[in-house]
């Protein structure tokens, strides 16, 4: 899993707009999700995807090299099976061979 400091910020973002501005709790949430992978830095801005957020995970999985991402939003799943990097279901995901 790729992660990247935008995205970071994007998930504090939202989850303090959700579920309150806890600094503890937040920072808590970065330090793990930071730990659970690894942390890369999109040398350049895309915008492919209409949600600025989303191109965001685009950014980080063309700097992480990823073979593809994975979501269950419809209107990224129309950015092209030929694009790289792939953007998947979970039910695709969890059927590729190991």
């Amino acid at each position: 899993m790729f992660i990247s400091k935008p995205l970071i910020h994007e998930l504090l973002e939202v989850r303090a707009r959700k579920l309150g501005r806890d600094r503890e709790g937040l920072s808590r949430v970065a330090v793990c999700v930071a730990d659970l992978g690894e942390i890369v830095q999109p040398r350049a801005k895309i915008r492919v995807l209409d949600d600025e957020a989303d191109n965001r995970i685009l950014e980080c999985a063309i700097a992480g090299h990823a073979e593809s991402t994975v979501t269950g939003d419809r209107a990224k799943l129309h950015h092209g099976q030929d694009e790289q990097p792939q953007i998947i279901t979970l039910q695709s995901y969890l059927t590729l061979p190991s």
